[in-house]
């Protein structure tokens, strides 16, 4: 049964319940959804989850699919019959065709592998209550900074006009820019809103994609990425 009548549900926020025994994982990506304004609550355990399903009644659930008592395949089922309508996001250590297959066709509605940038399962948790249309996300899909745009949706970048074509690391350090304007980035900032734990070690990590992103943002044209030695890095409209 559904949760919740549609009125009500509109008047919502997102409400993310977070499925993981992973505890320091599952409090950052509460964080983060704090961040963005949203509400959140965590479960460890299959119990624990589907308690929270009754008393929290989330609109998104993210589920990891390795819980110490129940496979999370099998706790989405028991969701289902809390509600069959929230929209779940799986997260998983697995990266194999078939185990995103398996998960999706649970009846799960997207799928994220460990380890994950935060920007990212943001993103993902973005698109899946737009597609839903059950509850206000707080923003739009497109963010435009001067001349350059950036399309959550279909992930499209366009600077003047002309398409720039990054791969997904890229994309997700120019959202996080975007999302940031005029406002001094630190390397570590960066690191935990874009690489989350999965950057081998390596702070220079920033700096190579930094580089990556002036070659495809900035190439002929005014640069809108800057440096500010000793604090980080802003992005600006090239008249700003």
């Amino acid at each position: 049964m559904n949760t919740g009548t549609a009125q009500e549900k509109a008047a919502e926020t997102v409400r993310a319940l977070i499925v993981d025994d992973e505890q320091n994982l599952a409090e950052l990506l509460s964080l983060a959804f704090r961040y963005q304004k949203w509400e959140s609550a965590t479960a460890f355990d299959g119990a624990g989850a589907l308690a929270a399903m009754r008393d929290f009644r989330p609109s998104i659930v993210i589920l990891d699919v390795m819980l110490p008592d129940i496979n999370g395949l099998e706790l989405l089922a028991k969701i289902r019959g809390i509600n069959q309508d929230v929209p779940v996001l799986f997260l998983t250590a697995k990266d194999a065709v078939e185990d995103r297959v398996v998960g999706l066709t649970a009846g799960g509605d997207d799928y994220v592998t460990k380890p994950f940038s935060l920007e990212e399962v943001v993103a993902r948790v973005r698109a899946l209550m737009r597609r839903a249309g059950s509850v206000e996300v707080g923003d739009d899909a497109v963010i435009q900074v001067g001349d350059l745009t950036l399309d959550e949706d279909s992930h499209e970048v366009y600077r003047a006009g002309e398409p720039v074509e990054l791969t997904a690391k890229e994309f997700e350090l120019l959202r996080f820019m975007m999302r940031n304007p005029r406002r001094v980035l630190s390397k570590p900032q960066i690191l935990d809103r874009v690489w989350s734990y999965d950057f081998g070690g390596n702070a220079n990590v920033v700096e190579l994609y930094i580089s990556y992103l002036r070659k495809k943002i900035d190439a002929g044209r005014s640069p809108m990425i800057k440096t500010l030695r000793g604090a980080g890095y802003m992005l600006k409209a090239a008249d700003g």
